[in-house]
Formats: structure tokens, C-alpha cells, sequence
């Protein structure tokens, strides 16, 4: 059994390296029409479920950035959620109202979030929809983060809340069937730039 989950485990990094070499390679006119797509596959998504609270999240290494959507959704009037590490809760998110003069700083691994102000934070249940990062996904929904669980804790049993997880990936992304662990949790969808 051990070696299994050894095998698992380094099948899914070795998933994880070579996605990320592929999505760090694509050029700037690559990544800039990737936005233009999700933005307006998300679009048409939140009005359809009538969302007005979304959490996203600002790019890093790669990742579909989501800067035109955030605009876009500010112009809107929907108030948009950035997820920020959460303090004394290792491996959990919190997530903060983001405006267009909101403080960033960077967490520990480099991503830019907003600071801590309690009174900017949103119980996850209060969110109509989370867009989350991924390196890799399969047909089945399943999503390959970078390794830290962050949003497979944030997004366990999303079926009995009132949120709907959405991944956002470059095609370059997908491959045919992920290796899942138990902790993996499906995503509602996965849009594709």
C-alpha cells in the first residue's frame, strides 16, 4: 500500500513539474488571449447563476491571469474576493473583499493578496462562487493544485454550500485522467482559455 501512495505521490509531481514548464513557456499573446476567453466564458457563467459575491485570485507562475475579469466585474458592481492565507489556521484560506484601492502584499510564497483586515473578510459560505488556479485537470473535473491543499480544504463538501467552484486553466493544462487522492475534491466546472 505505501508503495502505491509513493507512486501516486510522485506521478502527481512529476505532473506538476512538466504543466508548469508548459504553462511558464506560453508567450505573452498566448496568456493575453487565455484572459480575453475566461473572462468571457465567466462572464456568461456568473450571470447565469446570478452570482454578485466571487472570489478569485490574482495569478502567479503562469496561471490564467484574472485582472480583466476582476475589472469587469468591479464595473459590475459585484464585489470580488481575493483568498489571503489565513493566520493562525495553517493550510486554510480567508477571503477578502478586493477593490480597486485594496493594499496587496505578498504571502510567503510570493503571491500578492490583500492585507489582513478582518473587517474586509467574507465567511466562505457567504460566496456565491470560487474561480480557482490549477496546474493540471482532467474531463472528470478533477484539479491538480500546486501540493498545499489550501483549496481542496476550502472547497470540501462545497455541495452542501451555497458556492460553486470553478477552475480556471489553459488547455495546455489538461490531461486525460489525474491520479486522485482522497482529499481531491471536484470542481462544479473548469473553464478553459
Amino acid at each position: 500500500m505505501q508503495n502505491v501512495t509513493q507512486d501516486i505521490t510522485q506521478l502527481r509531481h512529476n505532473i506538476r513539474q512538466q504543466v508548469r514548464k508548459i504553462r511558464q513557456n506560453l508567450t505573452a499573446l498566448e496568456q493575453a488571449q487565455a484572459e480575453q476567453n475566461i473572462t468571457q466564458q465567466a462572464l456568461a457563467l456568473i450571470e447565469q447563476h446570478q452570482a454578485n459575491k466571487i472570489a478569485l485570485y490574482l495569478a502567479f507562475d503562469g496561471e490564467i491571469s484574472t485582472q480583466l475579469l476582476i475589472e469587469n466585474l468591479w464595473q459590475q458592481g459585484k464585489k470580488v474576493y481575493l483568498p489571503v492565507l489565513h493566520p493562525f489556521c495553517a493550510g486554510h484560506l480567508l477571503f477578502l473583499q478586493h477593490r480597486p484601492d485594496t493594499a496587496l502584499i505578498k504571502n510567503k510564497f510570493g503571491i500578492f493578496e490583500p492585507q489582513l483586515n478582518v473587517q474586509n473578510v467574507l465567511p466562505t459560505e457567504q460566496l456565491d462562487m470560487i474561480f480557482t488556479p490549477l496546474v493540471a485537470f482532467d474531463q472528470q473535473g478533477n484539479r491538480l493544485g500546486m501540493g498545499g491543499g489550501f483549496y481542496d480544504r476550502t472547497l470540501q463538501d462545497w455541495q452542501q454550500k451555497s458556492f460553486i467552484p470553478i477552475g480556471l486553466a489553459h488547455q495546455c493544462q489538461q490531461i486525460e485522467k489525474l491520479p486522485v487522492e482522497s482529499w481531491d475534491i471536484p470542481l462544479f466546472r473548469i473553464l478553459v482559455g
